[in-house]
């Protein structure tokens, strides 16, 4: 007579952990000693034994199945429990100096974030190769949230109007959030230098070729690319010297150790009113509402030039739709806000509060403009 395989019960792991012995699980069932397993061998014949041994072995498996359940479905009950973002500090990277335009504006929307958010904003400054080093920060942190950047003209399009190669793609590797407010940049020259107009300072600049230097806040900074126009615009020669930020070359700009600087206005009102640095212009297509008796650099002598400055929100490429949508909605109500609009208003700066899709269109569309200024005056950094 052929014998027959008993047909094994398709029973769920989560039915078999609730299985109980008497009063004991599968979890607190005790497995039988190496002692307990000896004497039962000597009372019990073979048959029997393998059969014993079978209930042993069935018993660490089914513990071992069990706890591997329960492990991994406390794990996702977990997760699904995790609390809604934000639940802990986030980091708002800013790849200037502290002082500079990038990073006022940074400080000020921070203060009027994290209230509303719930959590600490930290400001991070990572100055240095004209925004680069804190853009690529950004760029290959993790895209959970927790960290931002303040970008502004320089770091997010003219670097990639300049370098042939940068170690992360502007356009690919950043998720825009919100435009949060656009600037003239200031001309403004040591006091010991003679002149008073852009007019003036140019044919200064013509009378001494290649002699005067100019301040940057970095290759590849607004400064840089501004004074690169203004130098290709009115035909002088004068000498490039990059610092790491605004804040140093406005302190050799007062020493006398560079001739002029063009960038961004805050930070240089207080100096111009001490008297330590004498502004000639604007480089917007109007007068600045908090230094209206300047010209613009058009009205003063120069017709067809203009350059602005911009600060905006972005995260890493890879955060989800629904943060990048909370933080950009957040971020443009802020910023639109008569509290938050005053207190730009009153940096020099005008404030936009644009949408995400806004703001990747100014991006692209001054990238494209930089590219093209790049090329004619030839301008290209390795």
């Amino acid at each position: 007579m052929k014998k027959t395989k008993p047909q094994s019960a398709a029973i769920s792991i989560p039915v078999i952990c609730k299985l109980t012995t008497g009063a004991t699980d599968v979890l607190t069932m005790p497995i039988m000693s190496r002692q307990t397993q000896a004497t039962a061998k000597k009372t019990m014949g073979p048959e029997s034994h393998a059969g014993f041994k079978r209930i042993v072995v069935m018993q660490i498996i089914l513990r071992t199945a069990c706890l591997l359940f329960l492990t991994t479905t406390a794990f996702f009950s977990g997760t699904a429990k995790a609390q809604p973002y934000p639940n802990k500090p986030i980091r708002l990277l800013v790849p200037s100096t502290p002082g500079d335009g990038a990073d006022s504006v940074a400080r000020l929307l921070a203060s009027k974030l994290s209230p509303v958010i719930g959590q600490p904003i930290i400001i991070d400054n990572r100055p240095g190769a004209g925004g680069i080093i804190g853009s690529e920060a950004a760029a290959k942190s993790a895209p959970d949230g927790y960290t931002l950047i303040m970008g502004n003209a320089g770091s997010h399009s003219i670097n990639a109007a300049i370098y042939p190669k940068l170690p992360y793609d502007i356009q690919r590797d950043f998720v825009p959030l919100s435009q949060v407010a656009v600037a003239p940049n200031i001309v403004v020259i040591n006091p010991n230098i003679p002149a008073h107009s852009i007019a003036e300072f140019i044919a200064y600049a013509k009378s001494q070729p290649g002699k005067l230097s100019y301040a940057s806040a970095g290759n590849g900074s607004s400064a840089h690319m501004s004074m690169e126009l203004f130098k290709f615009m009115a035909g002088v020669d004068i000498q490039h010297v990059p610092y790491k930020g605004s804040s140093p070359a406005l302190t050799d700009l007062m020493g006398g150790q560079v001739a002029i600087f063009i960038g961004n206005l805050p930070p240089t009102v207080p100096l111009i009113k001490a008297g330590k640095l004498r502004a000639l212009a604007v480089t917007a297509k109007s007068r600045s509402a908090l230094m209206p008796e300047l010209p613009t650099v058009m009205e003063a002598g120069l017709p067809g030039y203009e350059t602005v400055a911009w600060y905006g929100v972005l995260a890493p490429a890879g955060t989800s739709p629904e943060i990048a949508k909370k933080l950009s909605e957040e971020i443009a109500k802020i910023t639109r806000s008569p509290d938050m609009r005053n207190k730009l208003l009153e940096m020099g700066v005008d404030p936009v509060g644009s949408s995400p899709e806004e703001f990747k269109a100014r991006i692209d569309s001054d990238i494209e403009k930089w590219k093209q200024i790049a090329k004619k005056a030839g301008i290209t950094i390795e």
